[in-house]
């Protein structure tokens, strides 16, 4: 868990980082700005664009903390650097998506259609009827979004259809007729 902690976080040209009192953590950068308090127990310093996040004592709870505390910071300095992106692949005969305005729509084999309404923050495109791309700077927020879309249909393991990270696989079963003879 202390590893993870113990590792400096590099800021990246173009990307400002200040820490306010109370360890409130405001990250701006090309893609935007990202807030977040963290806890008082933890120190955080910058010092010649790198980041580090120093703990008092070595209590465990103390250095789950540290370990947590370091990866939310590299996550927030990455995301308005990179941004963060989930692709989603369709599976299925008529299974499709489309988005209009801030409305995403899937069809997915049930009697009427899904609908999302796109947060602020959050980019849905569909590349192709059975392709979705989520994007944003926040990356819990991205991962929620597409575990969102995702749980619309999960892939079963009998056909394969429904909704799945790309590159996801799929564990396949054998239908009921292989078993017998």
């Amino acid at each position: 868990m202390s590893r993870i902690g113990n590792k400096t976080i590099t800021i990246p040209a173009g990307v400002e980082v200040t820490v306010a009192a109370g360890n409130e953590v405001t990250v701006k950068g090309p893609k935007g700005t990202l807030t977040r308090q963290f806890s008082d127990i933890l120190g955080i310093k910058i010092e010649e664009n790198i980041l580090t996040v120093t703990r008092p004592n070595e209590e465990k709870h103390t250095k789950q903390l540290h370990g947590t505390t370091r990866a939310l910071l590299f996550n927030m300095v990455e995301g308005v650097s990179n941004g963060f992106s989930k692709t989603l692949e369709l599976v299925g005969i008529g299974f499709r998506s489309a988005v209009s305005g801030n409305k995403l729509t899937l069809n997915v084999g049930y009697s009427h259609p899904v609908e999302f309404i796109v947060e602020e923050g959050i980019k849905v495109e569909c590349k192709s009827p059975t392709e979705i791309v989520v994007s944003g700077i926040d990356k819990q927020r991205v991962g929620e979004w597409a575990a969102n879309i995702r749980a619309v249909r999960k892939p079963e393991p009998y056909k394969g259809k429904g909704i799945r990270y790309q590159g996801e696989h799929v564990r396949r079963k054998e239908g009921k007729t292989a078993g017998k003879k």
